[in-house]
């Protein structure tokens, strides 16, 4: 991390040299050169763990260095030898933590000891593991209804913790599983499963090696998925085409230079990412979307035999598409109709083309359409199920998807209720319970009164964040399951307890031996994750054994032999295998090298929709929750120095941004349109029904972003987010579409 605070123009291509001095920093600052290069040799290796980082998948073969620059990052600051001991709680208050940025709170380390909040001192003091679990028994079991208890979870949780944790809360008698998925890819569920019958992506790395052209919506791979870049490179160099759309102009998407590629570090040669790049305005994607359907009919492009045979509503679509007029088409995506044409030209042009996209598409109001429109576009020239082809939502989290794999959702089906039940001996409660905003209405509303979070760091993550600190603070009892110190441990409720967990790179030593867990990446192939470090205190507990000891406390009469299940993590797996479809003779296939791929029926052709076959829907460019009379949109974005809210420096290389984070991107016109400056200081305040929202002190950034369009970092912009600004019938969070107007700030 630099020490300087300035703005500067970053020419380089992305990865090179920068990236791995990047990771050699990390290592340092970390203080484990070596331990750490010995670590990330073991990164997405077949014996080795999964990275907690992004949930990329693995080349299988798998080469020697299978991680990134921030994959580095991330396996730095978990093998860190940086510690928060109970001398370090004893020192310094909540109130004085709560005082501190996120970055200051990452870097302190890792978690060494239970702790519980004690309010006399306003400190956390030492408790012991039992008295931790009888403290949290005791709670959930005074509540007079088990709704009135929250059950949230992160991304990063193993498949064996998430199948426990959420056999746990369902025996325990409620379906109150927010996670994650609630605030990123849930408008890619919810689209993808009514249209498709799988909320999944249906392509594989192989397809990235067959496809001919490559589209990619609202994804700044350079920052979020390092590793894609490798494929994309690679595409790129045997002429596949890729097409990005994206308000700012991202680095990564433009140029890479492969840190593994001797040719290109030693020669400073670059590959060429985007043929096209093409900037929409902020939330103009359902309009680029739409554009480009258009273009396919009009031209009767369409594969028609596959439309007669696998899909329905071909014919209301196409009217639809026709009768969308140029005038708006431009005017809601903010590019040109011969721009939107020369687009739809390449997708024509393409046999086989992957659709690609991030939380740039998930996070509007209007998200569920726009990937329904992203879909239609595939099925229109049979896009699915053949090689190269095909739609790819990236997730973030390592784990993500493979939680709601495991049952982690508030609203299960009927039938896997039924197997849970069946092979567990018990009734699962039937009604949904809350998802993520639901949850904070919840404890806001004080209908909710204990949360716990298997990992994550809610507070930060959450919109709204004045309102989610509130809603945090008015429960009994928050608990946290955590490696590193966060900013949800310091908004806590009466009474609050911080639960040190292993992290993926440290061994799992239960009564059977060293334990392995398994995960599932963003293209659903299953596979083993193994530490390798000592844990970083005799203290810790894996998330599996926390969940099984917080059941056999909570639950007494349970049937389910928790602490048996926890002794050899393959009993884990034979209980998922009798519940879970595809899971079929887990434990004998997970060990094969790579693991396995779960079967998406779409990559037959078959489609377990209601009709059996996949839908055209049609989707009217504008609705009433999309407009608002804010003369700025602005998104949250992350910053290179960082991993969802986990802040790891306070540089942003590929935008040039040096030793700051609030800062605001806007552009040359926008900037005298309103009369400011490049540097100048201003205030940020949304606007909605409900009132207003207000951020202090950002500096505005010059950048390369349509008129009208602002970002800023999150989680610093969360406050801004209105907790009911979300995306209609999916709930995410409209953190990439916030309706704000500007002011110089007061200080400055």
């Amino acid at each position: 991390m630099s020490d300087k605070k300035s703005i500067d123009v970053y020419l380089k291509p992305a990865g090179g040299w920068d990236a791995l001095k990047s990771s050699w920093h990390a290592l340092r600052d970390q203080q484990v050169v070596l331990k750490g290069a010995g670590t990330l040799l073991r990164a997405n290796q077949p014996s080795g763990f999964d990275c907690p980082g992004c949930a990329w998948p693995d080349r299988n073969p798998h080469s020697t260095f299978e991680f990134c620059e921030n994959g580095v990052k991330a396996v730095a600051n978990e093998a860190t030898s940086k510690r928060v001991t109970r001398e370090f709680f004893a020192e310094h208050s909540v109130q004085w933590l709560s005082q501190q940025d996120d970055h200051f709170l990452e870097a302190q380390g890792r978690l060494t000891e239970p702790m519980a909040y004690d309010a006399a001192g306003d400190r956390y003091r030492p408790i012991g593991w039992d008295e931790a679990f009888a403290t949290i028994a005791g709670s959930l079991n005074a509540l007079a209804s088990p709704d009135e208890a929250i059950f949230y979870t992160s991304g990063r949780t193993s498949n064996e913790a998430a199948f426990l944790y959420q056999l746990f809360v369902r025996e325990y008698g409620t379906n109150n599983l927010p996670d994650c998925s609630n605030m990123c890819h849930e408008a890619s569920g919810v689209a993808l499963t009514e249209q498709l019958g799988s909320g999944k992506g249906s392509v594989t790395l192989e397809d990235f090696e067959l496809a001919e052209a490559i589209f990619i919506f609202g994804q700044n791979p350079g920052t979020n998925h390092p590793r894609m870049l490798a494929e994309l490179r690679d595409a790129s160099r045997r002429g596949c085409r890729i097409v990005a759309f994206n308000p700012l102009r991202e680095r990564g998407l433009e140029r890479f230079a492969n840190p593994q590629s001797p040719a290109e570090m030693l020669g400073g040669g670059s590959t060429k990412i985007a043929s096209e790049y093409y900037q929409p305005r902020i939330g103009g994607d359902l309009a680029v979307a739409t554009a480009l359907a258009k273009v396919v009919v009009e031209r009767d492009a369409v594969d028609r035999e596959f439309i007669a045979t696998h899909t329905l509503g071909f014919e209301e679509f196409a009217a639809s598409v026709r009768a969308a007029d140029w005038d708006e088409l431009e005017r809601e995506s903010g590019l040109s109709r011969a721009q939107l044409e020369e687009a739809a030209g390449i997708y024509i042009d393409s046999r086989a083309t992957i659709l690609c996209w991030g939380m740039g598409i998930t996070q509007h109001p209007r998200s569920v359409a726009t990937i329904q429109m992203l879909a239609a576009l595939l099925l229109l020239r049979g896009n699915i199920g053949k090689p190269g082809a095909g739609p790819c939502p990236v997730r973030g989290h390592s784990n993500v998807q493979g939680d709601r794999t495991m049952g982690i959702y508030e609203q299960p089906s009927p039938a896997f209720l039924d197997r849970l039940g069946a092979e567990f001996d018990f009734q699962p409660p039937r009604e949904h319970g809350y998802d993520t905003i639901g949850a904070i209405e919840a404890m806001h509303d004080r209908r909710a009164s204990v949360f716990f979070a298997m990992g994550g760091n809610f507070a930060a993550a959450t919109p709204d964040s004045a309102h989610v600190h509130e809603a945090m603070r008015r429960c009994e009892l928050t608990v946290h399951v955590s490696t590193k110190l966060n900013r949800s441990h310091l908004v806590h409720g009466r009474q609050a307890l911080i639960l040190p967990c292993l992290g993926r790179t440290e061994i799992d030593l239960q009564a059977n031996g060293p334990q392995a867990v398994t995960v599932e990446d963003s293209m659903s192939m299953v596979h083993l994750s193994s530490g390798m470090n000592p844990p970083a205190s005799d203290y810790l507990l894996s998330e599996p054994a926390i969940v099984a000891r917080l059941a056999a406390a909570t639950l007494p009469r349970s049937r389910t032999p928790w602490l048996w299940l926890v002794e050899d993590y393959d009993r884990i797996r034979e209980r998922i295998a009798q519940v879970i479809s595809g899971f079929e003779d887990f434990n004998r296939r997970v060990r094969a090298p790579g693991g396995f791929h779960l079967h998406h029926p779409g990559r037959e052709r078959v489609f377990p929709t209601a009709s059996g076959k996949a839908g055209f829907f049609v989707h009217p460019l504008s609705s009433d929750s999309s407009k608002s009379e804010a003369p700025l949109r602005l998104m949250t974005v992350r910053s290179h120095d960082q991993y969802n809210t986990t802040v790891y420096g306070l540089d942003d290389r590929y935008r040039g941004v040096h030793g700051l984070r609030r800062v605001c991107f806007i552009s040359t016109h926008d900037l005298q349109r309103l009369g400011l400056r490049d540097g100048e200081m201003v205030d940020i305040t949304s606007l909605w029904r409900d009132g207003e929202r207000t951020v202090t002190g950002f500096r505005l950034v010059e950048y390369d972003i349509p008129s009208g369009c602002l970002a800023s970092y999150f989680p610093e912009t969360n406050a801004l987010v209105p907790l009911e600004h979300h995306a209609e019938r999916a709930r995410t969070p409209a953190s990439k579409s916030i309706p704000v107007r500007l002011s110089r700030s007061a200080a400055a």
